[in-house]
């Protein structure tokens, strides 16, 4: 069994590089599989920050309520198998396998992406452990993405930041309107952005992506209230959380009345929350996967909040694609020390160090509050971060979070 996993897995990954939109290839994996995404509901979650933050309350206040719930995020910290799960257990092994196995040939013959294959896995899986309902992530976008394959009873985009540019354009007007593309004609379609523009561009976008494929369609948009925060025990760190909190409960609200989860179920289960790698206290390690500008603002303004104890030591991986020079810029304002590394599992998209070795010496650069140095080598970087008293701080994507949460010994 796990030879076959590990052999599912090295046919998978080398299709990461591979980015393609359009749901074509999905749907043809699907009705290979005899459209498992038919058989039970789904929440369909986008937006560039937060989505998985309010992925995961949404089902954990789903499961609570006694429905059987799917959940699919992306990407993974330390195991594949984390981002298919069903009442909080992860896709065997086995399944990896077996669902790969049966796509292989249609795979080939279609040059189906990583992320097409994991969908329809996810959403296979889904219906073969019996979900009732799933909460499905956007992976990149919305219009195209993968996932907008569904159908879904609630759809919801909680806010919209500069990020993939290359992909999605590079204006936030631009990028609302992808997001935007997951409304769906009838559905409730949730906005979480806190600006009053974008989320007014946002529900203007959703009205034109049901209209233009059914004329005089309707959407029914939700606008959750800027400065509106969820005042319960939340178990997830950091201001922001209360936000993706309160989108969460948004969501809960929209969704049908047989689906709807009771005041009691959501406050119990937004309590109980737990997401690895957001703003992740583990002895002195702290991880969070902050991972574009937004996202870093929102982890400095945590850390402000409720300082960890000093001094503060941030191991840093950034992949090269991202705004770095302004992250670290600000990440400056909060640490002490900062050690810039390549997360091995990064090195395909790892930042240009050349440049980020000139870039610390320019003088002209914003002066630092903390001491900075470059030390490419990953176990060496581990090292060093790791020694002397005070916190340990982890971040820049993903890959840094789960690399280092894999070579420490810590679970995701």
């Amino acid at each position: 069994m796990a030879q076959r996993y590990q052999r599912a897995l090295e046919y998978l990954y080398p299709r990461l590089t591979t980015i393609k939109f359009g749901l074509d290839t999905t749907r043809r994996l699907l009705a290979a599989l005899g459209n498992p995404h038919d058989v039970f509901a789904t929440v369909h979650i986008g937006g560039t920050n937060g989505k998985g933050s309010v992925a995961t309350l949404v089902a954990d206040a789903l499961a609570r309520q006694g429905f059987r719930v799917g959940l699919y995020t992306s990407p993974h910290l330390v195991s594949f198998r984390e981002r298919i799960r069903v009442n909080g257990a992860p896709i065997t092994r086995d399944a990896v396998a077996t669902w790969t196995e049966h796509l292989r040939p249609l795979a080939d013959e279609t040059s189906a992406t990583f992320f097409e294959m994991t969908t329809a896995i996810a959403l296979a899986d889904f219906a073969a452990r019996g979900a009732e309902i799933a909460v499905v992530e956007v992976g990149l976008g919305g219009r195209l993405d993968s996932t907008n394959v569904v159908t879904p009873l609630v759809s919801a985009v909680t806010h919209i930041a500069l990020d993939h540019m290359k992909y999605l354009g590079d204006s936030l007007e631009q990028i609302a309107r992808e997001k935007a593309g997951i409304a769906k004609p009838g559905v409730p379609f949730v906005i979480g952005e806190s600006d009053p523009a974008l989320a007014a561009l946002l529900a203007e976008a959703a009205r034109e992506a049901v209209t233009q494929p059914q004329p005089g369609a309707t959407v029914e948009t939700r606008l959750v209230e800027p400065g509106r925060v969820w005042e319960g025990a939340l178990g997830l760190a950091g201001p922001h959380q209360r936000r993706n909190a309160a989108v969460a409960e948004a969501v809960l609200d929209a969704l049908p009345l047989r689906w709807r989860p009771s005041r009691e179920n959501v406050a119990a289960a937004f309590e109980d929350a737990r997401l690895p790698g957001r703003l992740d206290r583990r002895g002195r390690w702290l991880f969070d996967v902050a991972h574009n500008p937004d996202g870093v603002e929102a982890l400095v303004a945590a850390l402000r909040a409720d300082p960890p104890a000093g001094p503060v030591h941030a191991l840093v991986s950034i992949l090269g694609d991202k705004e770095w020079p302004a992250m670290l810029v600000a990440l400056d304002q909060v640490v002490d020390r900062g050690i810039l590394t390549i997360a091995p599992s990064a090195e395909g998209r790892r930042w240009d160090l050349e440049w980020l070795s000139r870039w610390l010496e320019r003088p002209d650069r914003p002066p630092a509050h903390a001491e900075w140095t470059l030390v490419p080598d990953f176990p060496q970087a581990l090292a060093e971060a790791s020694a002397g008293a005070g916190t340990i701080l982890v971040t820049g994507s993903f890959h840094t979070v789960g690399d280092v949460m894999q070579a420490v010994g810590i679970g995701a």
